[in-house]
């Protein structure tokens, strides 16, 4: 079999014994060749499949999706307003002391610039605890993909993570009452918390996206008359878009309860900042036993990750790395080709693997290919440790928290995603200028690098204009603080905000699509582990943020970012073209029938 490189769009699915190939083309292909054929969702009929006429001069629509897949982006909106609502207060929280004159819970005193603050444990140990929780939220993942898909079903999984974080919101409340604080034992029930909530919502997380995207059925487009007899293209790819922009502006409406967060450690102290997001948390498991009878669910498909590394590992034994991921360097760990050369046993025991699921391994790694890339994103996108917000701590506040500017992105994402979803996307659409999930992601890494560059001048700017100069995030004299306003950052954040837009929503939708069906809480996690190593890195580097060097780390990423916008729309800009949902293989279903009757 040749090998097609990921710009290609056949592939070969070669299952068990059978010699029986499924090709996987693009959508002019298969309207070309099945013009007249109905389409189906279950027992359902749709409508007529496009003929490439069709495809080339119909506009496109979202089709139908099921209510509960709404629900379901409420509940990520519950868990999203928790997580964040308690994160965004954390940097505070752990850098600055108790402020002198403040009320003992965290508070400023009135009229104060000074932060809120509890631990006072500085800049470096802030960023250093922040990070370790990034990572963690973004690494557990795996685990919690790997126990949906092989163990739980991601439903279940679903309400595992829910009761977790709602333990480490109990802790987190009762480790910032004023007198825990004041006597110095915030530190441990803070830390304790902290890692709890991390691994709930690394349970939590990898599975909501696929679940939510699920509720959408129909794999193909198929055409429908309006009311006012237009002719469109109800299509798969447009509605999980427009699902997928939906979810992500629910994740921001919840992110953008770090307002009330902020404020309310500014003003009250921070026992009120961490009870207002666990009073919102307590929603989802309501929402969830209301929906969990309408919900469709993917059950669990057995040991996936276990048998997805002995494939990958048995042929890097065979093969080297020489050409990792081709066609041709899978085929010989298929069962098949493994038999023919008198293998039957991997390690003492019979091979656990079909042929087809050995096409589904290579078809995930190609899939993951550009995730790759994330990690250098992430560290644009919101730079590297807390220095967005130490340096907002800089600058002159008026009063307001120096963490309140950050919530200009789930601001910008909330106003722009209707935008997007209703009039710039359909207006492409309408115009036939193709703005596929590849182009969406090149932009999105340049508006993060961009976002970058504001950092690094408004750093400059800080340190010019502070009255300890370079010397300007523990600065004592004067009121301590650049006269530049923190408001200079909203810039920042918006271009932040409108990249995650382009680039992780794309990137949510591409885990999804690219993905067979039994592995797709898995391949999310990959995609949220990205995130995890830019805070691997960010970590390694959380020494050298101290003044007078603030600039550097704006600057270390942002030239990096524009190269690899070009890199990566160099590589990939012909996946594009590729049809966008996969046919789901039944090759572990046909794994796990066989071993049932075993």
């Amino acid at each position: 079999m040749a090998y097609h490189s990921p710009h290609d769009f056949i592939e070969s699915n070669l299952s068990g014994g059978d010699r029986k190939a499924t090709f996987t083309v693009s959508d002019e292909e298969k309207a070309s060749s099945s013009a007249t054929e109905p389409v189906y969702d279950g027992d359902q009929y749709l409508g007529q499949a496009p003929t490439k006429e069709e495809l080339n001069t119909l506009r496109k629509v979202a089709g139908p999706v099921s209510g509960s897949g709404y629900w379901l982006c409420t509940v990520e909106f519950a868990e999203r307003a928790s997580y964040y609502g308690c994160s965004w207060v954390f940097q505070n929280f752990i850098q600055y002391p108790l402020p002198p004159g403040g009320n003992g819970a965290g508070a400023s005193a009135p009229g104060s610039e000074k932060p809120a603050g509890a631990l006072g444990q500085g800049l470096q140990v802030s960023s250093a605890l922040t990070l370790l929780f990034k990572f963690l939220a973004y690494c557990i993942p795996i685990f919690g993909g790997w126990l949906a898909d092989t163990r739980l079903g991601r439903y279940k999984t679903i309400c595992i993570g829910v009761v977790i974080c709602g333990v480490s919101h109990i802790i987190m409340v009762v480790g910032a009452i004023p007198s825990i604080l004041q006597a110095g034992h915030g530190m441990a029930p803070f830390i304790v918390s902290l890692l709890i909530l991390a691994f709930g919502a690394g349970i939590f997380k990898p599975n909501i996206s696929p679940t939510v995207m699920e509720q959408v059925t129909f794999k193909h487009p198929y055409i429908k008359t309006l009311k006012s007899g237009e002719r469109v293209i109800v299509d798969p790819e447009t509605t999980i878009q427009r699902l997928t922009l939906t979810f992500y502006a629910l994740i921001n409406v919840g992110a953008f309860f770090g307002l009330a967060t902020s404020y309310a450690a500014k003003r009250v102290g921070y026992w009120l900042a961490f009870l207002l997001p666990g009073i919102i948390y307590f929603l989802m498991p309501i929402i969830l036993a209301l929906v969990y009878k309408k919900t469709i669910k993917t059950p669990p498909q057995g040991n996936i990750l276990g048998d997805t590394l002995r494939v990958i590992k048995l042929a890097i034994r065979q093969n080297g790395f020489r050409k990792f991921g081709s066609v041709a360097y899978f085929d010989s760990v298929k069962p098949s080709e493994l038999a023919r050369k008198g293998i039957a046993s991997y390690k003492g025991k019979p091979i656990s693997w079909n042929d087809g699921f050995v096409d589904d391994v290579r078809r995930t790694l190609v899939a993951c290919q550009i995730f790759l890339f994330y990690p250098l994103y992430w560290l644009n996108n919101g730079g590297i440790g807390s220095i967005t917000n130490s340096q907002a701590g800089s600058m002159t506040t008026k009063g307001a928290p120096n963490d309140l500017v950050s919530n200009f992105n789930p601001l910008t994402i909330i106003i722009a995603s209707p935008i997007l979803n209703y009039g710039l996307y359909p207006l492409l659409r309408k115009h036939r200028i193709e703005f596929g999930p590849i182009k969406r992601i090149t932009v999105g890494f340049v508006l993060a690098a961009l976002s970058c560059v504001i950092g690094a001048i408004l750093q400059w700017r800080v340190y010019e204009t502070s009255p300890c100069g370079y010397h300007a995030t523990e600065c004592d004299i004067g009121n301590g603080v650049s006269p530049l306003s923190v408001w200079a950052q909203i810039p920042m954040y918006v271009l932040q905000a409108l990249s995650e837009l382009f680039a992780v929503v794309s990137g949510y939708e591409l885990s999804f699509s690219r993905s067979p069906k039994s592995m797709r809480a898995l391949v999310v996690a990959l995609f949220l582990f990205m995130s995890a190593l830019s805070s691997a890195i960010s970590q390694a580097v959380v020494p050298a943020l101290a003044d007078p060097h603030l600039i550097w780390p704006f600057v270390g990423t942002a030239i990096p970012g524009v190269l690899l916008a070009g890199v990566f729309y160099w590589m990939y800009r012909d996946l594009d073209k590729e049809t966008f949902l996969r046919e789901d293989s039944d090759s572990q279903q046909e794994i796990l029938s066989e071993k049932e009757k075993n």
